[in-house]
């Protein structure tokens, strides 16, 4: 298969970038495909899909790339063999070589792996392990404030997107194939957010009510913020706090778009702005920061990022906020304590 200059040099920078400069993932590719915007849908699509696949896989790739030749390119290259882009004559032999060696078959850092058979035990381990792996689906949540799931499905066919709906989750839809929908008219009129299944289900546990006080004590954009105001039908209170104040400008744009009205943000610049809500939630939602090992499918970079140290150190922020911000809850009130770990 014959690929344009321009097409491999995009995914060279973008991994040279991810790895050598050390930039996530994401913004790199936002970037790189924001640079040339005479690209098509098949070409953007496969510069960002070849890109998380080898990120995903780069262990693996290293370790079938002969010895002298473990450049970005040579990586490249072995990736097309993999994948059939490119003819082969040992690219089977190759990869049948590592395939008992879990650490390498699955594409991970020795350290990770050792600390997932301690937490979880081999069999847990390696089902988790094939999970994280395999690429994640885009799921929506309707927005129950402006629309039906089965008519936000209706208005995303007629704009050629096609959706199911999932088991067990009440708002979601999972788009059979990938496409933007950032640029359909339902998404500038509010009507549905992107938010991964696992994510939809915190908010249910908080058991709301129309008319409560909750806060959402690390709300970051605001995607369980949101959730929250559209089940608590923009009825009572929801305050969003967060560290970072870029993050609640973005959750205001978000909720003036999705028309929840009930949502106030406040930022945590001391531990006066916490004290000042002591005993005063109904609901409280602790979505802490975490290692983000629970979403290595979305953002499969963060393995090559992360390393146990951080994971030390995210344990003892975590305590932290789970001892100072439990204050905020009313007697007889409900705390939810989530993260995107495993």
């Amino acid at each position: 298969m014959k690929f344009h200059k321009n097409i491999t040099d995009a995914i060279f920078r973008s991994l040279h970038e991810i790895f050598e400069e050390n930039k996530y993932a994401d913004k790199v590719i936002e970037r790189v495909l924001k640079g040339n915007p005479k690209w098509g849908a098949r070409d953007r699509r496969f510069i960002a899909e070849t890109t998380y696949e080898i990120v995903r896989w780069y262990r693996l790739l290293r370790e079938i790339t002969p010895q002298k030749e473990r450049e970005i390119e040579s990586i490249f290259g072995t990736y097309c063999e993999w994948k059939k882009l490119e003819p082969s004559d040992t690219i089977e032999e190759r990869i049948e070589s590592v395939q008992f060696i879990r650490k390498i078959r699955e594409s991970i850092p020795d350290w990770m792996d050792d600390l997932g058979v301690s937490e979880l035990g081999e069999e847990t381990w390696e089902k988790e392990l094939s999970f994280l792996n395999q690429e994640a689906k885009v799921v929506l949540r309707t927005n129950t404030l402006k629309t039906t799931r089965e008519e936000l499905q209706k208005k995303l066919h007629e704009a050629e997107i096609d959706t199911y709906v999932p088991a067990n989750y009440n708002d979601a839809l999972v788009l059979s194939k990938r496409k933007n929908v950032f640029t359909t008219p339902v998404f500038k009129e509010g009507w549905f957010e992107v938010q991964d299944a696992s994510s939809q289900l915190v908010a249910p546990f908080m058991q709301l009510k129309n008319g409560m006080r909750v806060i959402d004590a690390c709300a970051g954009a605001g995607g369980k913020t949101l959730q929250i105001a559209a089940l608590m039908n923009n009825r009572g209170k929801v305050i969003a706090l967060d560290t970072e104040q870029w993050k609640l400008d973005e959750l205001k744009k978000r909720a003036r778009r999705a028309g929840a009205s009930n949502i106030e943000t406040r930022i945590i610049d001391s531990s006066k702005a916490i004290k000042r809500m002591e005993n005063s939630a109904d609901r409280l939602l602790l979505d802490v920061p975490c290692s983000g090992l629970g979403v290595l499918r979305r953002n499969p970079d963060a393995k090559w990022k992360l390393s146990l140290e951080f994971i030390e150190r995210m344990k003892i922020l975590q305590q932290k906020i789970l001892t100072e911000y439990s204050v905020m809850l009313k007697k007889g009130g409900i705390m939810v304590y989530s993260t995107c770990s495993v």
